[in-house]
């Protein structure tokens, strides 16, 4: 276009014959200033280009592939703080906005290839929510449904989602996972009764019509099966997020492998709390097996015996002698995490030490995260990030430290973010800066 409008201009003034010196260094800056032009717009193509090839390269097939490979973020305030670069991985950018969708994933997926589930199957759970959340997302993707039993103390936002989601919610009182209605033995005996129904449909339809209303009457502890399961029900699963190793497999294959890769493998901690253990029995094995002198920590709430079985080798506190502990110790408001038994997943884990978290750590700290970093978590990622604060503490200033962001604030509107909630157990957040942990 430069040399375009150089010509016109010549033959505008009438040039002929040989150019003037003056014109000749004139007309050589022009030639020199198209060289520029179109080095830079090659130049420029190729990248565009580049990238075009590379986006297409990355696109998801579909919203599975979209799970995992999230981002690992540098958490401004706390590093500042502590002089430590405390790094979270933001789980809540998983598409069913949660760690929790690797671990769906992984279940499902293994499940079908052994044949323990089939399309038009039902994955069953117990769940605080967020597993529940995850499995109602991915199963779809699987042609299956999901039927989920949930305590009644959860946030209702939880339940609204999974129904929104399509899945059957059933909400059930809180009780001791040694009584039967404990919401994860409501879920291991619903995937029973699936296949139990599953299989007497199929017979049905051998035997005609008769049979079905036999079937449809069938209650076996006091529900008709045709109004837990759609007709066209094939089997049940019950996905056992605490006892099932796929759980561990999600985060040793997958969480860990890129916390590696995202910190060029230059990290000195790594602190997580547990409620099934997958993601840090699953991540600190791997860890370990990449650099044994990478130290990683439990950080446990109120309510859970792991804090000392990890520090003392017993689930009981120093003041409770052993056979006298509280049937009912105090609960936590943090959800999804905390336990007073060992998991098969749990037990995987390769932890150096571990720290006690609080409530009003945990409230006062998600409030100081999205007041300076603008980071909107939940309960269990504030917990979190209280460990973070504590290992940096514990280790010192200069090291690099990660932790794991469970999930948004967008499920927990009704009780760990809501103030009229937080100021009736006494709660509402009150610090100014980190003071709270002792920071000022």
């Amino acid at each position: 276009m430069v040399l375009g409008m150089a010509v016109v201009e010549q033959r505008n003034r009438g040039w002929k014959g040989k150019m003037a010196p003056a014109a000749a260094r004139s007309a050589g800056a022009v030639g020199v200033g198209v060289a520029i032009f179109i080095s830079v717009a090659l130049t420029t193509y190729f990248i565009c280009d580049r990238r075009s090839r590379k986006k297409n390269v990355s696109r998801k097939n579909g919203l599975v592939e979209a799970i995992g490979n999230t981002p690992l973020i540098r958490i401004n305030s706390l590093s500042a703080a502590t002089g430590c670069q405390i790094l979270g991985k933001c789980e809540f950018l998983n598409p069913g906005g949660s760690v929790k969708d690797r671990v769906a994933l992984q279940i499902i997926q293994e499940a079908l290839e052994s044949g323990q589930l089939r399309p038009g199957g039902i994955v069953t759970e117990g769940s605080a929510g967020s597993t529940a959340i995850s499995i109602a997302t991915v199963a779809p993707a699987y042609g299956c449904k999901t039927h989920v039993v949930i305590p009644d103390d959860a946030a209702i936002e939880k339940s609204q989602i999974l129904e929104a989601l399509g899945a059957t919610v059933e909400r059930v009182r809180p009780v001791s996972i040694t009584h039967k209605d404990h919401f994860v033995n409501i879920a291991r005996r619903r995937a029973s009764e699936a296949n139990e129904f599953a299989l007497k449909q199929r017979n049905s339809q051998l035997n005609g019509k008769e049979d079905t209303a036999k079937i449809n009457g069938d209650e076996s502890d006091g529900h008709n099966y045709s109004s837990l399961f759609p007709s066209d029900c094939q089997g049940g699963y019950f996905a056992d997020q605490f006892e099932n190793l796929a759980n561990f497999r999600a985060h040793y294959n997958g969480t860990g492998p890129e916390i590696w890769e995202q910190t060029n493998g230059k990290l000195d901690a790594f602190v997580a709390a547990a409620g099934t253990g997958g993601t840090v029995a699953g991540v600190s094995t791997f860890l370990q097996e990449k650099n044994p002198d990478i130290k990683c920590f439990l950080v446990d709430p109120p309510g859970s015996g792991l804090f000392n079985k990890v520090t003392r080798g017993v689930m009981y506190t120093k003041e409770e002698a052993e056979g006298r502990r509280l049937k009912n110790p105090f609960d936590t408001i943090t959800e999804g995490i905390g336990i007073n038994r060992i998991t098969k997943n749990f037990a995987m884990a390769k932890l150096h030490g571990a720290f006690r978290g609080t409530d009003r750590e945990a409230v006062e700290m998600a409030r100081f995260l999205l007041k300076n970093d603008g980071l909107f978590l939940g309960s269990s990622s504030a917990m979190n990030c209280v460990g973070a604060v504590r290992v940096a503490q514990a280790i010192g200033p200069g090291h690099t430290i990660v932790t794991i962001l469970c999930d948004s604030g967008m499920r927990h509107l009704s009780k760990f973010c809501n103030a009229e909630y937080l100021s009736g157990l006494g709660l509402t957040p009150t610090a100014a800066g980190l003071e709270f942990l002792g920071i000022e």
